[in-house]
């Protein structure tokens, strides 16, 4: 190759590689799949991803001299839509059917691309996602009810972090503050009955950092060892935000409203739960803005990974009952690769979300600051350790058994 397709190469390879970072790609995904384009282009390269930063080495045969680009970027957001498309665009590269001027013109045009889901499909999306994830932890249904109003409310604040440096630097803090006066609030004025910190977790629960977790260990897994320790430190920062400012609302709360005690839910029939599940699934295709043709995918594998553990949970004590969902929707995601010819995260992410561990990870906190268990769990400590491990081995014994088509 001349020089100055090497040059139109190394462009291509470093604008791709930041989108797909900005869409949320994990870095052992990330690194593996931008080698796999290198080796079709034709180009050597070697690639470091963090969730703050990139690093391209790149070289071809003809070239001596190595291009090195180094770029410092924000921890990206889960924009599986934007992901799909971008796969897409590269397949089409790798088949012949795009030039690498077309390639690259594409690429422009997906980031510039507007969300598919409106801002109030998304806010109804928060507050229907909320309201889900209340009576999937054993909620009652004014509990359901108080999630997904307030919901809408933590939903305006995200957009607000959006267009305003200050607010999404204390995005964590706010919500979870304004949440738990929000709660205490219901509580004095509306229904005493309602569960307040139960309440507050699941109006926070979609900034609750349990799929960084899981990624970051996942990283670590695969010995991608700088990545995943900034991902995991990062995820615990946000977690810690998050319970801080829960517990600094419900203690204004308390001071500014009558303070009510705690009082034991009662759950709902069982099948509410499969109604809820159905909900809390459609709703984060909204809130991970994935495309519709891969929605009834990702869907499915919201009950997969819930209803698995479920089921698993009655014979695997302990937490271990999570291995056995993880495994089913790493084994689903990666035949979704073969069959829908996508990357596996657009379903995988949904089938883990649904395992929660991010909400065992603050009850946990709860537990450990107040001693107080807002929800009937024992030992929850030790559950909450073994669920990160069995999500983690679930997915590496997935990928033994089912090998992913493609690196993303």
């Amino acid at each position: 190759m001349d020089k100055q397709e090497f040059i139109q190469i190394r462009k291509f390879i470093v604008k791709l590689g930041k989108m797909l970072h900005k869409y949320g790609t994990p870095a052992f995904r990330w690194e593996a799949h931008m080698s796999e384009v290198a080796a079709y282009l034709n180009v050597h390269a070697g690639f470091i991803s963090t969730p703050t930063s990139l690093t391209f080495v790149i070289w071809s045969d003809k070239h001596e001299d190595e291009y090195n680009h180094a770029a410092r970027v924000q921890p990206g957001d889960i924009d599986l839509g934007s992901l799909s498309r971008t796969d897409e665009l590269v397949n089409k590269l790798l088949a012949g059917e795009y030039t690498l001027a077309e390639a690259n013109e594409r690429l422009d045009e997906i980031d510039e691309l507007p969300n598919f889901y409106n801002s109030f499909l998304t806010c109804i999306a928060f507050g229907l996602s909320t309201g889900a994830f209340a009576i999937v932890m054993g909620a009652s249904l004014v509990d359901a009810y108080a999630s997904g109003f307030i919901g809408l409310i933590m939903y305006l604040f995200a957009a607000w972090a959006m267009r305003s440096k200050r607010v999404n630097h204390m995005l964590e803090v706010a919500v979870a503050l304004v949440a738990g006066l929000c709660a205490c609030a219901i509580s004095s004025f509306i229904d005493p009955a309602i569960n307040i910190r139960l309440v507050v977790l699941s109006s926070i629960i979609i900034f609750i950092p349990g799929l960084a977790l899981t990624i970051g260990l996942a990283e670590l897994s695969s010995r991608h060892l700088v990545s995943g320790t900034a991902r995991v430190m990062d995820a615990l920062m946000q977690l810690f935000k998050l319970y801080f400012g829960a517990f600094l609302g419900i203690a204004l709360g308390f001071t500014l409203f009558s303070e009510v005690a705690m009082t034991t839910t009662e759950a709902l029939p069982k099948w509410a739960i499969f109604v809820a599940v159905l909900i809390l699934c459609s709703a984060l295709v909204i809130i991970f803005k994935i495309r519709i043709k891969h929605a009834p995918w990702a869907i499915t594998c919201g009950f997969i990974g819930y209803f698995g553990t479920y089921w698993a949970s009655k014979y695997l004590e302990f937490g271990l009952g999570t291995f056995v969902g993880a495994f089913a929707v790493g084994v689903f995601a990666n035949l979704f690769t073969r069959i829908a010819n996508a990357p596996a995260s657009i379903v995988l992410m949904q089938g883990l979300i649904v395992l929660v561990p991010g909400s065992k990870t603050y009850i946990g906190l709860n537990s450990f600051v107040s001693g107080q268990d807002f929800v009937s769990t024992d030992h929850i400590g030790q559950e909450t350790f073994v669920i990160f491990m069995s999500l983690v081995a679930g997915l590496i014994f997935a990928n033994v058994i089912m090998p992913t088509k493609k690196a993303l």
